[in-house]
């Protein structure tokens, strides 16, 4: 069974709308699909809706920024429905932080002598979510980067630690955002831990309350070799272990259900979606 719990659209960074992605599963045999955006459920009904009709499972999930002693640390949070109030008021919230984030962090790029204005910016989200750091990123290459050298290694590392555009966002702690999930009847998943800053604060991570962790990976360069260890790590830490293309958009390297996901992390997510 071909699984994918880790995908985004329009409603945040993602490239597609709602319509596309559900064509786009259906077309490459995945069976079970969880929706991710950051901050953002938005997607999820019509995504519900439209998968009915191909028999593609819809787990509906999110994707939080969220920081731990001054490092950026993403968090995934699925759920058996998403309309909770609390859980939907702190989105409403989150997307409206990380859109004056993104701002700021323009204003760190023109003080560089990038000529982009944040209207170049705003040509680049294709819904309302929030407005972050990958809408720049594509705003550089589409402005900046036609008749030049640059490239998406480079325009990436403007927003890393040490670059010109770095401003991490500290105003969701880890602690708070798992909590939130596990308020608003959800599981917690540590998303892809072998691209934290300092790997090895996953056993501080997943020692604060029983989470899950994002085993199978895309975009991992030892990929075999992480997975194997991250493999290890849920075995003794986490309560399950997931995983996805953390798909964004067609030009990628990885497609949508190109990620293979066994089966049973899966149905143990199921399950305890289904008793909470």
């Amino acid at each position: 069974m071909r699984v994918d719990l880790h995908v985004h659209t329009i409603e945040s960074d993602g490239l597609l709308p709602v319509e596309e992605i559900v064509d786009l599963a259906h077309a490459n045999g995945v069976q079970i699909m969880a929706i991710t955006d950051h901050e953002s459920t938005q997607g999820i009904g019509k995504a519900e809706d439209l998968a009915k009709g191909f028999n593609i499972t819809i787990i509906p999930g999110v994707e939080l920024l969220t920081c731990y002693k001054g490092q950026e640390v993403h968090l995934l949070g699925y759920f058996s429905e998403v309309n909770h109030p609390v859980l939907q008021a702190r989105l409403r919230e989150l997307r409206e932080q990380r859109t004056a984030l993104a701002y700021d962090m323009l204003d760190c790029l023109k003080r560089k002598g990038f000529s982009l204005e944040w209207q170049d910016v705003l040509r680049e989200v294709g819904a309302e979510g929030a407005v972050t750091k990958g809408h720049i990123m594509r705003a550089i290459y589409h402005h900046e980067g036609k008749g030049t050298q640059t490239n998406w290694p480079d325009i990436a590392g403007y927003f890393r630690p040490g670059g010109i555009a770095y401003l991490p966002f500290q105003k969701h702690s880890f602690e708070d955002a798992v909590d939130l999930i596990f308020a608003c009847g959800g599981l917690p998943v540590l998303a892809h831990p072998g691209l934290l800053s300092n790997p090895e604060i996953v056993f501080e991570l997943l020692a604060y309350r029983p989470i899950g962790l994002e085993v199978y990976y895309a975009y991992w360069e030892r990929q075999k070799t992480l997975i194997e260890y991250y493999t290890e790590i849920a075995n003794k830490y986490a309560i399950l272990a997931t995983g996805g293309s953390d798909f964004h958009g067609i030009s990628v390297r990885i497609q949508l259900g190109q990620m293979d996901v066994p089966i049973e992390g899966v149905l143990n997510l199921q399950t305890y979606l289904l008793n909470t």
